[in-house]
C-alpha cells in the first residue's frame, strides 16, 4: 500500500454520509531554475492534498485539505458533510466509480523518484555548461506523483508515477532559441542536448527580418504542433465542450474534416508517453481515437459527461484534476501519428516557399466552434525559400483555423518527440504530447511582433 492510499483509507474512515469518495494527490518534487546561466530559486515540494466527496440524501458536497493528521482529516469530514447538507440535490450526479482492475508498474522510475535538490542543481548546471556563448534560462525539474482513490463502492486505486523535464531558452541581444526534453525517467533526459538545441537555433536568429501578413505554407516544429493541439483540445477534444456545442467536432463525427495523413489519439498507456493507469475518478484509462485518417471519431469522456450524454456512453478515463474542472474531461497523452519525412529539410522541401516555426507562445481561442486559434511565433522563426530553411524572421502574429492547418498536410515527420505540457501550476500532474513536425499548406500570419532575444 502506498502512502497516498493509506492516507485515503484514513480519510474514508472519518467520512460521514450515505456514500463517500476520497482522492489523494501527493507529490515530492524539486525545481532548479536558472537565469543568465546561473542556477537560482531552488524549489522543493513535499505535499499531499486530500479531497473528500460525500453524498447525503442525493446532495453532494466536497472539501479538501493538506492537513493530513487526525485532526485535519476530522475537520475535512465535517466540512464535506456541511457542504452536502447545504447543497441542492444533484440529479446529474453519476455516482462514484465502481471497483476496477488497473495496469500496474506504469511510468515509474526509482532513480528519478530519488533525485534530490543537489541532483537537480547538477543537471541544471549540465545544461548551462553546454552553451557558454549564450545566457541560458529555464529549469530542470523532477518529481514523483502519487494518486490514490478509495470509496464506499469498494474502489481502491493507487499509482505512483515519475517525470523529469529540462526546459532551455538560449538568449542574447537579438537572438533566442528553444529546446527541451521530457521523459518519465531521468535517464531519458539530456539537459546538455536540450541546451545545445536551443543554442543552435538561437545562433541562426540574429538579424531577423519582417514578413508581410498573409497565408503561407509552413513547417511547424514539434513544439509548435504540441501547443496548437493542446489549445485545440480545451474546447474541441473533450466531452464538456462537445455537449455544450463549443467543440469543432459538434455535428462532424464521422466527417472527413482533415488531411487523410492526420491520425490523432489519446493513449495514457503508451510507453512513449507519460503513462497513467486511471483518472481522477478511478476509472481505467482507455486509448481513444480522436481523428483517424482525417475522419473525426470521438472526444474523451468522464463519468458526469457520459451520464449526461446517455445512449450507453461510459467514461473513457479522462476525469480531470480539480484545477481543470472548468474544462471538463481532457486528453492528457495525445499522440499524432508520424509520416515519411526523415528531417526538417525534407519538410522544408515539401513546403517549397513559406516559413518555419519552432515554437508558439501567447495562444488563445478566438472561435472555439470553428477551431480558430491565435498567438505568436517565438524562439526560432525562419523564411523557407526554394525548399530550404533560410533567413531568420521576427516573431510573427498568427490567427489560424485548425481545419486549415490540418486540412492539407503535404508531409509529416517520421520521428515523434515527447513535448512537455506541464506548466508546474497547482498540484503536479505531468502530461505531454507525442508529436512529429509537420508541413502545412496554410498558416495565416496577421502581423509582426518583437524580434528574438532579450
Amino acid at each position: 500500500m502506498t502512502r497516498a492510499l493509506d492516507l485515503a483509507e484514513q480519510a474514508l474512515d472519518k467520512a460521514e454520509g450515505d456514500e463517500a469518495e476520497v482522492l489523494v494527490h501527493a507529490e515530492r518534487s524539486g525545481v532548479a531554475r536558472f537565469a543568465g546561466s546561473v542556477v537560482h530559486q531552488p524549489t522543493l515540494i513535499d505535499n499531499a492534498v486530500v479531497r473528500l466527496r460525500v453524498v447525503q440524501e442525493g446532495k453532494v458536497g466536497w472539501a479538501a485539505t493538506n492537513r493530513v493528521d487526525a485532526d485535519g482529516l476530522g475537520e475535512l469530514a465535517r466540512r464535506a458533510a456541511e457542504a452536502a447538507a447545504n447543497a441542492p440535490r444533484d440529479p446529474d450526479f453519476p455516482g462514484f466509480a465502481p471497483p476496477a482492475e488497473f495496469e500496474r508498474d506504469l511510468g515509474y522510475d526509482e532513480e528519478t523518484a530519488s533525485l534530490g535538490a543537489d541532483d537537480q542543481a547538477r543537471l541544471a548546471s549540465a545544461a548551462i555548461e553546454a552553451v557558454p556563448d549564450f545566457g541560458l534560462y529555464g529549469y530542470f525539474t523532477s518529481g514523483v506523483t502519487e494518486l490514490a482513490l478509495t470509496s464506499t463502492t469498494g474502489l481502491r486505486a493507487d499509482q505512483a508515477v515519475t517525470d523529469a523535464v529540462c526546459i532551455c531558452l538560449a538568449a542574447a541581444e537579438g537572438a533566442s532559441g528553444w529546446g527541451e526534453q521530457t521523459d518519465f525517467s531521468v535517464a531519458g533526459v539530456d539537459p546538455a542536448a536540450a541546451a545545445r538545441e536551443a543554442a543552435e537555433i538561437a545562433a541562426r536568429t540574429r538579424n531577423a527580418g519582417e514578413l508581410e501578413p498573409g497565408s503561407y505554407r509552413a513547417v511547424l516544429g514539434p513544439y509548435a504542433v504540441a501547443e496548437l493541439i493542446r489549445w485545440f483540445s480545451y474546447d474541441s477534444l473533450g466531452a464538456q465542450g462537445f455537449l455544450e456545442e463549443r467543440s469543432y467536432f459538434c455535428g462532424r463525427i464521422g466527417e472527413q474534416a482533415f488531411d487523410p495523413k492526420i491520425s490523432l489519439d489519446d493513449d495514457a498507456l503508451n510507453q512513449g508517453n507519460l503513462q497513467k493507469a486511471f483518472d481522477f475518478e478511478g476509472t481505467p484509462k482507455q486509448e481513444i481515437q480522436l481523428i483517424e485518417n482525417g475522419v473525426i471519431r470521438d472526444v474523451v469522456w468522464d463519468r458526469k459527461t457520459a451520464a449526461h450524454a446517455g445512449d450507453g456512453r461510459v467514461s473513457t478515463g479522462h476525469a480531470p484534476p480539480d484545477a481543470w474542472r472548468f474544462y471538463g474531461p481532457l486528453p492528457t497523452a495525445l499522440r499524432l501519428a508520424g509520416g515519411e519525412a526523415d528531417s526538417l529539410d525534407d519538410l522544408a522541401e515539401a513546403v517549397g516557399d513559406g516559413i518555419y516555426v519552432n515554437r508558439l507562445h501567447y495562444l488563445g481561442v478566438v472561435h472555439p466552434r470553428e477551431g480558430v486559434l491565435t498567438g505568436m511565433t517565438r524562439d526560432g522563426t525562419f523564411r523557407v525559400r526554394d525548399g530550404k530553411i533560410a533567413e531568420p524572421l521576427v516573431n510573427l502574429r498568427f490567427t489560424v483555423a485548425m481545419a486549415d492547418v490540418l486540412g492539407e498536410v503535404p508531409a509529416l515527420g517520421r520521428e515523434l518527440k515527447l513535448v512537455n505540457l506541464n506548466d508546474l501550476y497547482d498540484e503536479r500532474f505531468a502530461y505531454a504530447a507525442l508529436v512529429p513536425a509537420i508541413a502545412t499548406a496554410k498558416f495565416h500570419i496577421t502581423g509582426t511582433g518583437s524580434g528574438p532575444g532579450l
